[in-house]
């Protein structure tokens, strides 16, 4: 009861500043229609002679120059209202969702309640984790263990208030399931979003996302511009679903070096743990087999050449026993570890 009659209120808030924006604010057609988007394409090798042997999402072909997904997004912003609506083809597309086809990213509109507060609601890139699906949003080709097992997507409406140009906090009601346009029974996952930049260039961001069906992921997400040269990135989280055990922890760190202007050096190097599962349980990981733990190094080079980006990748993944792994080799044994060359391009625009 408490929770629709927040809903209520919450709707009635923004249907209120909106009625009064109306008096105020014209719509023009002269406003920018931004477009933007990309394009990608890779190889992958793994030594195994088999993909999805480290299985993080996407580039999942092996021994193959194969196509990643055309990423196509539009916004929009008149006076305080503003939308965005991004929809992507291809196959790295079809691994973010159970269907394939066509996925739509992002899907949502914005209003500028006061000049410190403001509301959206709709399908939105989840708040939570270091890394996005859309090639352009992420260093490192290949993903990490922390954003395939975390959620891509959440659909909902979220409130975010900034105190200061220092300090902001988001707080929202989201579907119970993750990467879904609609809810599977009810809107009952909250989040919360506190986000502080206590110097230039370094900013963080404590995320908690919980619900009764969706489980609960702790996060913290953090980048320092130290240097013009010098990035360092950090991603931290431990989630638990709501039923059975399970579940994992890690910690990801993401140290990059510009070389030269169109050259930039990068290593992710994460740590990441499936917990241990009660008996019966269904629920399954992206990653070693429950008690066990690997260790993911991602050596990545970014080389500029315009909007287009091109990527060679070497990743060396090593569980810490043979029997928490589902890595095999090219005779389809088990192994503790497993590895992979990259060559991608991506191209922004």
């Amino acid at each position: 009861m408490k929770k629709k009659f927040l809903l209520l209120l919450l709707a009635a808030s923004a249907f209120s500043y909106a009625s009064k924006a109306q008096d105020t604010v014209k719509t023009t057609a002269d406003a920018p229609l931004v477009l933007y988007g990309s394009v990608d394409t890779y190889y992958k090798d793994d030594l195994s002679g088999h993909g999805n042997n480290i299985p993080t999402s996407f580039a999942s072909d092996n021994n193959s120059i194969s196509i990643g997904m055309i990423d196509l997004g539009l916004k929009k912003t008149v006076g305080n209202a503003s939308f965005v609506g991004e929809l992507s083809f291809g196959p790295r597309n079809d691994q973010s969702v159970p269907t394939s086809g066509y996925h739509i990213q992002n899907l949502y509109v914005s209003y500028n309640l006061t000049s410190k507060l403001s509301a959206t609601a709709g399908y939105m890139s989840t708040f939570i984790g270091y890394e996005v699906i859309s090639p352009t949003g992420n260093f490192n080709y290949s993903t990490s263990y922390l954003f395939t097992n975390g959620p891509f997507q959440n659909a909902g409406f979220k409130l975010t208030y900034a105190f200061s140009d220092k300090v902001s906090l988001m707080a929202g009601i989201f579907n119970d399931e993750w990467n879904a346009y609609t809810s599977e029974h009810d809107v009952s996952t909250f989040g919360v979003q506190l986000t502080i930049t206590p110097v230039k260039n370094w900013t963080a961001y404590l995320n908690v996302a919980t619900g009764p069906t969706s489980g609960t992921e702790l996060d913290l997400t953090t980048a320092y511009q130290i240097t013009t040269a010098f990035k360092l990135g950090l991603n931290a989280a431990t989630f638990s679903p709501s039923h059975y055990g399970g579940g994992f922890s890690g910690v990801a760190l993401y140290p990059q070096l510009a070389v030269s202007k169109v050259v930039t050096l990068g290593l992710r190097e994460e740590y990441f743990k499936a917990k241990t599962v009660d008996a019966g349980s269904t629920y399954v990981l992206a990653g070693p087999l429950p008690g066990g733990s690997v260790i993911g190094s991602t050596l990545t080079a970014n080389i500029k050449a315009g909007p287009l980006t091109f990527i060679p990748e070497v990743r060396l993944d090593k569980v810490n026993k043979q029997e928490y792994s589902a890595f095999t080799n090219s005779s389809l044994a088990p192994t503790t570890s497993a590895s992979q060359f990259v060559l991608a391009a991506v191209y922004a625009f």
